[in-house]
């Protein structure tokens, strides 16, 4: 019994959930992130976008069950070595969705469009597009994207054309340097036949893909670099003298965001550096939680960034 609830919870892939806080990013950068009836609407959001998530991987692994048992890691993925039937798999997979777009459909209605929509994405990349060039890349990217979308439809609060443009760019940095650790891990396996693994992967070369890290990994730090130069911080508006004395300029007291850039640039490069060094980045929440020094890069950027925003944006900045 015990044994199968570990597979159980192996088959949700529960690691992945820390791809859904991107949901709190438009009530963070809103100001808004302790409003708690808007706080409320979307934590409710994250847990569907869990329920969601979980769903979609088992419909992914499901449609590719023969393919996993030909690889050298996902193999051992509970679908593919047999710990779990699946009927079963299929079953739980229903359940999942059904719960989850009630629970989306309580939230607001355009939330529960967007969970339809992710839904139908991420049914149609597992059935056939996962295996077409570039738009298994782009797809992977809009599951990022939807994610950001679902908080701003779910609090009502918008994000700025440049935090987008962020969101987009990382997403597709990410998309990149999963598909580059994929090639570059299938390339080491002699036995493996990449194209009936993964059909998309035998259409990229490690060149192509690292021009398409290069290219994400810029517009990354130069849209984000611009969001932080142009966007207000909003929230408590609490001014501590001792951190903006007035012998600053204005100009230093408005841009406090753009302290946050340092972080992003080094979360960046030290990604980067796990893509190329270590192989990994196949799996970016595993990155993140086995690289301690990139962990704790993303955690100072979440405490500078609510720390700016709600404790010392000076009122002179609105």
């Amino acid at each position: 019994m015990i044994k199968l609830a570990y597979n159980l919870l192996r088959l949700l892939r529960p690691r992945q959930w820390i791809k859904n806080l991107a949901i709190f990013a438009a009530i963070t950068f809103s100001g808004e992130l302790f409003d708690f009836p808007v706080l409320e609407k979307v934590l409710f959001g994250f847990f569907v976008f869990c329920g969601l998530s979980s769903a979609t991987y088992i419909i992914n692994d499901i449609f590719d069950v023969k393919k996993d048992r030909l690889h050298p890691f996902k193999k051992f993925r509970p679908l593919a070595n047999g710990d779990i039937p699946i009927p079963a798999a299929r079953v739980l997979a229903i359940v999942l969705i059904i719960v989850s777009l009630l629970i989306a459909k309580g939230i607001t209605p355009a939330f529960f469009l967007l969970g339809l929509t992710y839904l139908a994405i991420q049914f149609l990349y597992s059935s056939y597009l996962k295996s077409v060039a570039v738009l298994d890349i782009l797809l992977i990217a809009a599951g990022y994207i939807l994610r950001v979308y679902g908080g701003e439809f779910a609090s009502g609060f918008h994000i700025s054309v440049w935090l987008l443009l962020t969101t987009i760019s990382i997403s597709l940095f990410l998309a990149v340097g999963k598909r580059r650790s994929e090639l570059t891990l299938l390339l080491g396996t002699k036995e493996i036949n990449i194209a009936a693994t993964r059909k998309s992967l035998s259409h990229y070369s490690e060149r192509l893909l690292d021009v398409y890290a290069s290219i994400f990994a810029t517009s990354t730090f130069v849209s984000y670099s611009l969001f932080t130069f142009l966007e207000n911080p909003r929230g408590f508006k609490l001014t501590i003298g001792v951190f903006m004395p007035d012998f600053l300029p204005a100009f230093f007291q408005r841009k406090w965001l753009m302290i946050t850039i340092i972080p992003v640039v080094y979360g960046l490069m030290r990604y980067l550096q796990d893509i190329y060094e270590k192989n990994e980045g196949e799996s970016p929440e595993k990155v993140l939680l086995s690289d301690i020094p990139l962990l704790a890069t993303v955690l100072i950027w979440i405490v500078l960034v609510i720390g700016i925003i709600y404790f010392i944006s000076p009122s002179s900045a609105f």
